[in-house]
């Protein structure tokens, strides 16, 4: 496995200084599988690549953990929130066209589910100022 080095020096003692090994998501998934192989060892997979085992190890934590999976070309993830739309919405021009409602003032359902478990449920006649003001509010955190 060739690491990319930059300007490797080492101290009186012998031992590396200066810019340290940056290993490709490729290099370290390639030197965790060796470690899968039966009758491998980490401590011998890690010396053969001349890499600390401590290291090798946090390595396979996050191979585990699908930390070194190829990113997929073209792919920008981003966090994303799951959104339930339950009663569609009329733009200006299609409420001209829509029946009127008569008299009953349709109560709207917001749902907010946080992280960590808590809720927040609105069911109430909602006004634009009313959602403008909660979406700015949430923005701010």
């Amino acid at each position: 496995m060739g690491a990319s080095l930059d300007a490797v020096t080492t101290d009186k003692l012998g031992r590396r200084s200066g810019p340290r090994r940056k290993y490709t998501i490729a290099e370290k998934r390639a030197m965790v599988e060796q470690t899968h192989v039966h009758g491998a060892s980490v401590p011998e997979v890690a010396l053969r690549h001349g890499v600390n085992a401590n290291l090798l190890s946090v390595w396979r934590r996050q191979y585990q953990q699908g930390a070194l999976r190829e990113p997929v070309s073209g792919d920008q993830s981003a966090d994303l929130l799951p959104v339930k739309v339950t009663t569609p919405t009329l733009l200006p021009s299609e409420r001209a066209m829509a029946p009127k409602v008569t008299a009953k003032v349709a109560r709207a359902h917001i749902e907010i589910e946080f992280v960590g478990g808590r809720c927040l449920r609105i069911q109430a006649p909602l006004s634009r100022q009313l959602l403008k003001d909660l979406i700015n509010a949430l923005s701010e955190r």
